[in-house]
């Protein structure tokens, strides 16, 4: 047997025999790649300060069946605080802190670092033509899900094999290693995951915009540099395109920043009129001006903003960046306009859950950050806004001068809620604020949230749920405080 082998040459093809694994982390990405490398022929340990039988089913079948297969599981708290003698590979979980035990540990002694997104790169299989599977990539402060969503749409609806993958859809490493061969991958990617990429080169790829989120994880790394410097990690290598926003700046500042193969072009989308080399809205038709041969006398009709499932300004954001991304890889505008045309969001994203009295409920708790919240609240008007939650060390100084003028009133909810308050009273000291299901769980918080935004709903008005902040204070995830807000809509308007 060959011992500490440099699991740096090897590829999916190889026998990773020799090569000792530490595994960070046993969540979904870190048992897929755990179960991965077990397949390869690696020598698996998996370390978590959470048991096996803490969580879901799934996890504790799965820590069962690996540990079957050979792995060697330590679930336990205290787990994560030394690095196994004689490592070769350490594979990290995204959310990990550069600052962790372990990662320090495997620096020190010169291990390699990988996410499991690096793994899932390393382990791309050529396929018949000789060629990977190429990666679309989309990353951002928010719209991520729902921009790699609509590609994944549109690049099937063009009779593609396409997945939607990393931070959405399955593991990334599990999609690269399944035996049938996909044609191309749209692949979500958070600041997390690309912070610990090495090699990955997509071959087109978007940021979407930047806000503050996630600072509480990067105190220190540099702060927003430091967030901003990992979404930029994105560009590096692209071979086709790099999307960015128009409307945000330091997006093209990252493409200027990024080693790219030569020939890969900067493509900018825009709500407004597109200049050459740009996707835009024009008399609300979404149109190419990039991806065409007279593209400097003249724009093409991708689709019209009826054709989408929303008119949110973010939501038609969403869907020019994913149009330019299909456009860079080949996808023909019929079928960006059919798989627009099909593309319906995933649930807690601007999600109608009640009209009622002549007010509309909407659930957007998918928008866990003030840019978010933000988007959200320009599509509405005027706005009883449910708010709060954990604020991840953002603040809400910029958005409530952005809304203030469409909001009727505000419900504050969840831990952080005087965040939100003391912005609210600094900038917009008019609009009426409640505290309501401050000391409730479950669904009794979104029922004192939803009766007192009644009482100060007038007809015409959305109450809109769009937190700003995290759920995990008093929810398991933005999904179960979004399922909490349209449970006690429908009790309180009998729907």
């Amino acid at each position: 047997m060959a011992a500490h082998r440099d699991p740096a040459a090897l590829g999916r093809h190889d026998s990773w025999e020799g090569v000792k694994a530490v595994v960070a982390g046993f969540g979904v990405s870190g048992i897929a790649a755990a179960d991965n490398l077990l397949f390869l022929g690696a020598d698996v340990t998996a370390l978590d300060e959470k048991p096996a039988d803490q969580g879901s089913s799934e996890r504790s079948e799965r820590a069962s069946l690996l540990e079957s297969l050979g792995a060697n599981l330590r679930l336990h708290p205290g787990a994560t605080q030394e690095l196994p003698a004689e490592t070769s590979l350490l594979v990290v979980s995204p959310g990990w802190r550069p600052d962790a035990a372990l990662i320090v540990q495997a620096q020190q002694r010169g291990i390699p670092v990988w996410g499991e997104v690096e793994l899932a790169w390393r382990l791309r299989d050529p396929g018949p033509d000789g060629r990977p599977a190429p990666w679309l990539a989309v990353t951002g402060t928010n719209g991520k899900t729902t921009t790699t969503e609509m590609l994944d749409t549109i690049l099937r609806t063009a009779g593609l094999r396409s997945a939607a993958v990393g931070n959405v859809g399955l593991p990334i490493v599990e999609a690269v290693m399944v035996p049938t061969p996909h044609d191309v991958f749209a692949v979500e990617l958070s600041s997390f995951q690309l912070h610990y990429t090495q090699t990955m080169q997509a071959e087109s790829a978007a940021v979407l915009n930047l806000a503050e989120d996630h600072l509480d994880w990067y105190d220190q790394l540099g702060g927003m540099a430091g967030y901003a410097r990992d979404k930029g990690r994105i560009y590096e290598g692209v071979s086709r395109a790099c999307v960015y926003n128009v409307a945000d700046p330091v997006t093209q500042h990252l493409v200027e920043e990024a080693e790219v193969v030569e020939g890969a072009r900067a493509v900018g989308f825009t709500l407004g009129m597109p200049s050459v080399g740009m996707l835009g809205v024009v008399e609300d038709i979404l149109v190419d001006r990039a991806f065409i041969e007279e593209r400097q006398s003249s724009a093409a009709e991708l689709c019209t903003i009826a054709d989408l499932a929303s008119d949110a300004p973010h939501f038609v954001a969403n869907a020019l960046a994913a149009a330019a991304l299909a456009r860079a890889h080949g996808v023909s505008r019929q079928a960006v306009r059919d798989g627009l045309r099909a593309f319906k969001p995933g649930g807690h994203r601007i999600e109608v859950v009640a009209q009622h009295a002549g007010i509309t409920w909407v659930d957007d708790s998918k928008a866990t950050n003030p840019h978010a919240a933000t988007s959200s609240l320009r599509a509405y008007d005027p706005v009883v806004w449910v708010a709060g939650g954990l604020a991840k060390g953002a603040h809400f100084d910029e958005l409530v001068p952005a809304v203030k003028d469409r909001l009727r009133a505000v419900v504050l909810t969840g831990q952080d809620r005087a965040v939100i308050a003391d912005a609210l009273a600094r900038h917009a000291p008019d609009v009426p604020v409640v505290e309501a299901g401050t000391h409730e769980t479950g669904v009794a918080v979104m029922r004192a949230v939803v009766e007192a935004a009644a009482r100060l709903a007038q007809p015409g008005d959305t109450v809109l749920l769009a937190p700003g902040c995290a759920s995990m204070d008093q929810f398991r995830d933005y999904a179960a405080r979004g399922d909490a807000f349209a449970q006690a809509v429908k009790e309180h308007t009998g729907q």
